[in-house]
């Protein structure tokens, strides 16, 4: 048994530099307005897709590092940022620098990292509707993510591409609202997908064993705290600094995988929901990070936050269900224990581990 632990954890630790940066998406924004003729988005993007243009090595491309690198850029932004209208018509695009007033407030994108351009998409024609196919992601990072603003016809809507999800359409007269709580969804089954420490403390909630009441109990006790706590936080009704809130979830990690090395069973399955109601106001308030990064308007706050919270429901609830029926199939097996027993121990490496590098390193 030592020698298959000691296997299990020389495997993932390297993983676990991946893994401990779960949260830190490529973020990117974009105002998109339009008028009869034209569209312009002002976007905020990650400096690092231009690095080379960045002479200074500062994060933020200056004005004069815009102007130099002017030509560049306009290839770059049309390679990666394409409009054309239902009939085909592809606008010509102009690119400018943005004054400080300008810039939307509230991005809430890391200084130093992130630059701002004005790209303005003029029509020989008014478009008939709008088809925009946004890739201006940094390859292989799949949390990459552009919260798009949308100001038409005198509403605001908000959409999320991904590099799963990078068209949107735009109709005149028409709210693209379902196009909204879509990409939310995504975006939320994505986040769950991709975070790795709520996916392990998922596995060390089922490594315990148990039948699939305990699955219902823990899973109804997941999803209630954290709905509670990602909507308190996403609204700024409650708020604790990022580092605390990363370092106990990867405490609660730890914690609950210690327990299932040395906690009875049948005790352990009686209680458990309730712990995992404990903990899971700690994750919701990890996951209501995002949201918040985003500083999304008022106006489209409740459809978004709603579906976030889908979205992230359905990956947990494909995930635990997966990972339940794997483990009721290794109950077959003699080496049952051994599995779930590395599987604690794993795990309770991989929450100590992110515990001293959020709570001391990060």
């Amino acid at each position: 048994m030592k020698k298959f632990v000691m296997v299990l954890l020389f495997t993932l630790y390297p993983l676990l530099f991946t893994f401990s940066f779960a949260h830190w998406a490529d973020l990117a924004a974009a105002e998109i307005s339009t008028s009869e003729t034209t569209t312009q988005i002002v976007l905020t993007f990650p400096t690092g897709l231009v690095a080379e243009m960045d002479a200074d090595g500062n994060g933020v491309l200056s004005e004069s590092e815009i102007h130099l690198n002017h030509a560049d850029l306009v290839n770059f932004f049309l390679a990666n940022i394409s409009l054309k209208d239902g009939n085909g018509q592809k606008p010509s695009i102009t690119l400018s620098t943005v004054a400080g007033a300008d810039i939307p407030p509230d991005l809430g994108l890391a200084p130093g990292t992130h630059s701002t351009v004005r790209l303005t998409y003029t029509w020989k024609e008014p478009p008939a509707g709008i088809t925009l196919d946004y890739n201006l992601f940094l390859p292989g990072v799949s949390t990459a993510s552009c919260l798009a603003t949308i100001l038409q016809d005198g509403q605001t809507q908000t959409f999320v591409f991904t590099p799963e999800n990078r068209t949107l359409t735009l109709e005149a007269g028409r709210t693209p609202l379902w196009s909204q709580i879509g990409s939310f969804i995504v975006l939320g089954f994505e986040h769950i997908l991709t975070g790795y420490d709520h996916l392990l403390f998922l596995l060390a909630l089922l490594a315990l064993g148990g039948s699939i009441g305990y699955l219902l109990k823990v899973v109804s006790a997941f999803t209630l705290a954290h709905s509670i706590t990602l909507t308190l936080a996403t609204l700024e009704i409650i708020s604790l600094s990022p580092r605390l809130i990363e370092s106990l979830i990867a405490l609660s990690i730890a914690y609950v995988a210690a327990e299932n090395l040395w906690r009875n069973q049948a005790k352990a399955e009686r209680w458990r929901w309730l712990l995992t109601f404990g903990f899971g106001l700690i994750h919701g308030m990890g996951f209501a990070g995002i949201l918040r990064e985003m500083s999304l308007p008022n106006a489209t706050l409740a459809a978004s936050l709603v579906s976030f919270n889908v979205g992230v429901e359905i990956g947990q609830v494909l995930f635990m269900s997966v990972a339940f029926l794997l483990l009721q199939v290794a109950k077959r097996w003699k080496w049952d224990k051994v599995i779930r027993y590395g599987a604690s121990l794993t795990a309770i490496a991989a929450g100590l581990f992110w515990f001293v590098q959020r709570a001391f390193l990060g």
